[in-house]
């Protein structure tokens, strides 16, 4: 099933060209060669084992359309993106429309100083250091078939960093969209994030689509290093088509004394999977992880999270909420792993899901492995309907049977809606999730 892939790379870009540079093609063609001999993941795998990935194999995927639209349809305008761009002019935007970025779209906002926020695209034209000693160190072709897929077919994406010592107030956003013109197509967006010491950023991911029945697949990968003593926080909103695929790879680093925060929101496509990890690379760095995924209809939503502890006096929090109605399916499986080395670690992880429908399902797997003896995790998992006296008490108050329900739903996911730091992303999210409560 991997062949196609492989025969398709020259038209999706993976092999070296003229204005790529030298170091890029062993990356692409390691990639190439990994794929080549895993093809896709199976439900034999046990990583893989509930999220169905055959419609993605056997996809006749084509590459997205670069350029102008086609004839008849109309090119993408400003005012079709202020849903997913927060009505802020002086953040940093750059808009990708079906993997390709388009400037005219973009904001590039004041940026001080040493910051850097352009395309992968433009930087691999421009050659220096910096992607040849960040891209692709973290996110390894080894750990999965679609991260390798991804390398082999790297050609565009957003690449941030900032200086030691920069505070960068200004948010940066990098928007995917994809129209109707890339039905049955395929992206593999690639993002690379960098904080030098002393470094504070808030970047939002953000996957959106202009056409609500399309049918595609979007497979990014983002690698994020944060440096000693920086401060980042990354939101991820994902709201792709109900009718489309989103396979999504964020690997991080995180060093000394350093900072990561991360909210991930999912509450599009037929099938969405993020695999999250984050390395605890040096003493005293801190990951707090949330998350709020929503399914309706037959959507599946699929989260992997591994939380690594490689060094002692390390601290992470990880909260990952669900709702579920229809016969939609949610997945979480979350790893903490606490290495002999690191003592002193404080690890907490909790996963809750509220289900509304009889025929919604979840699979959920907490999961501890510890190899140290002086530590504080703990882990849970909760699936349960709304609390029928907290409905009682509403109800008994005047509260329509309907809007109760909404109301105590709503409750649930804004527990974790408000650990987003950016008053904005906080009040779409929202809205967002009144919206589909509201249907």
């Amino acid at each position: 099933m991997s062949e196609p892939y492989l025969r398709d790379l020259e038209t999706f870009g993976g092999p070296a060209t003229a204005e790529a540079p030298e170091w890029l093609e062993p990356l692409r063609r390691a990639a190439r060669e990994r794929f080549a001999r895993t093809g896709f993941p199976s439900a034999r795998e046990e990583e893989w084992r509930f999220t169905p990935v055959t419609p993605i194999a056997q996809g006749p995927w084509q590459p997205a359309p670069a350029g102008e639209p086609e004839a008849g349809a109309r090119p993408v305008a400003r005012e079709d993106l202020a849903p997913f761009v927060f009505g802020h002019s002086e953040w940093c935007t750059l808009v990708f429309v079906n993997g390709e970025y388009t400037r005219e779209l973009s904001s590039p906002g004041a940026l001080p100083e040493g910051v850097l926020v352009t395309t992968l695209g433009e930087a691999l034209r421009n050659g220096g250091d910096l992607l040849p000693r960040h891209l692709g160190q973290y996110a390894s072709i080894e750990e999965s078939p679609f991260t390798a897929l991804n390398t082999a077919f790297l050609r565009e994406g957003g690449l941030i960093h900032v200086a030691a010592g920069i505070d960068l107030a200004v948010p940066v956003n990098l928007v995917y969209v994809t129209t109707a013109d890339a039905a049955g197509t395929v992206t593999h967006p690639r993002n690379l994030i960098v904080l030098e010491r002393n470094a504070r950023a808030s970047v939002v991911e953000s996957y959106v689509t202009l056409a609500p029945g399309a049918r595609y697949w979007t497979n990014p990968v983002t690698e994020v290093r944060t440096g000693p003593n920086s401060w980042m926080e990354h939101t991820r909103i994902q709201r792709e088509s109900e009718a489309a695929y989103h396979v999504a790879t964020t690997q991080v680093e995180v060093h000394r004394d350093s900072h990561y925060r991360s909210f991930a929101m999912a509450m599009g496509a037929a099938l969405a999977r993020h695999n999250l990890s984050v390395r605890l690379a040096d003493q005293y760095s801190e990951a707090l992880l949330y998350g709020l995924y929503l399914t309706h209809g037959e959507q599946l939503a699929d989260t992997h999270s591994t939380i690594y502890h490689d060094h002692p006096n390390c601290h992470s929090w990880e909260v990952y909420k669900g709702i579920l109605d229809g016969r939609s399916r949610a997945v979480f499986n979350g790893k903490v792993i606490v290495l002999p080395e690191a003592q002193k670690t404080d690890a907490k992880q909790t996963n809750r899901n509220l289900v509304l429908s009889d025929f919604a399902k979840v699979d959920t797997k907490p999961q501890l492995e510890i190899f140290a003896d002086d530590v504080k995790c703990t882990h849970g998992a909760t699936v349960g309907r709304l609390d029928e006296k907290a409905l009682f008490y509403a109800r008994s108050r005047g509260v329509p049977a309907r809007a109760a329900e909404r109301l105590l739903t709503y409750a649930f996911a804004a527990e974790v809606i408000e650990e987003v730091a950016l008053e904005p992303v906080r009040q779409e999210l929202d809205r967002l999730v009144l919206e589909r409560l509201g249907e």
